[in-house]
């Protein structure tokens, strides 16, 4: 076989291996930043099923950023446990911690990415599905699509949860409100990073039957103030999303 051919066989064997595997599973987390990364971390991990998907080809969201591109990011003593789990460098300054915005993205992504979960970048949840008044699955397409201005009919996702962790957008509870009077974005509050990073876990639920927000998007949803660049809390909030999680599979 040339070595053409067999690279590109190889390639393709493997993808939609993984691409057919992810059509049913137990969770569809959808955005790669702090919190669905560490969100799908832990389900996996505990041996759900679970497939991340992120519209950009780099998971991460806006971790490597750091504040206005100083790559460095802060944390309160709150989530210390979580960075010592991760395995993360820190130092106090303070009353608050420090550490390399690099070292936590890649930890994040490196532990994700051994932890059984399936990862689809390049790929985003342009609506959701429904069965019996619940979410039950996203529908997806290739993050290109829409930026060529091209009419591509999508494919589906099938999973007994959806965590959205979109961030600011929260662009899976979107899709919900434009079918459900019910459900009300409020959109984030101005900046108050003490009360943002605690808001986020106490806005980190299950929203609608299936559909758990989490991250940046549970405080846009909420009218919670914007916060960052502290990333402890969204930790946090990725944390409670898969404690939510693993109660509605284990329920299904």
């Amino acid at each position: 076989m040339e070595p053409e051919r067999e690279i590109s066989e190889l390639i393709i064997d493997e993808y939609f291996r993984i691409f057919k595997e992810s059509l049913e599973s137990d969770a569809v987390v959808v955005g790669g930043g702090p919190s669905g990364l560490y969100a799908a971390m832990l389900l996996a991990k505990d041996g759900y099923r679970t497939v991340l998907i992120d519209k950009k080809l780099s998971l991460g969201g806006g971790i490597w950023g750091g504040g206005m591109f100083f790559n460095t990011i802060t944390f309160s003593e709150e989530s210390k446990p979580v960075f010592e789990e991760l395995d993360i460098n820190y130092e106090k300054r303070g009353d608050m911690y420090v550490a390399s915005a690099i070292e936590l993205a890649g930890a994040l992504i490196y532990k994700l990415s051994r932890s059984g979960a399936h990862i689809l970048n390049g790929v985003f949840a342009e609506d959701i599905i429904m069965k019996d008044d619940e979410v039950r699955g996203v529908v997806i397409n290739w993050s290109t699509v829409p930026i060529a201005n091209l009419m591509v009919d999508p494919l589906m996702l099938v999973s007994k949860v959806v965590i959205d962790a979109t961030g600011h957008p929260a662009e899976v509870v979107k899709h919900l409100a434009l079918r459900r009077k019910d459900i009300i974005i409020m959109g984030e509050g101005a900046m108050n990073v003490e009360l943002g990073d605690l808001a986020t876990v106490r806005n980190t639920r299950e929203i609608f039957p299936g559909l758990i927000v989490c991250g940046m998007a549970a405080n846009g949803v909420s009218g919670a103030p914007r916060m960052g660049p502290t990333f402890g809390g969204m930790l946090l909030s990725g944390k409670k999303a898969y404690e939510l999680a693993k109660e509605i599979i284990d329920a299904h």
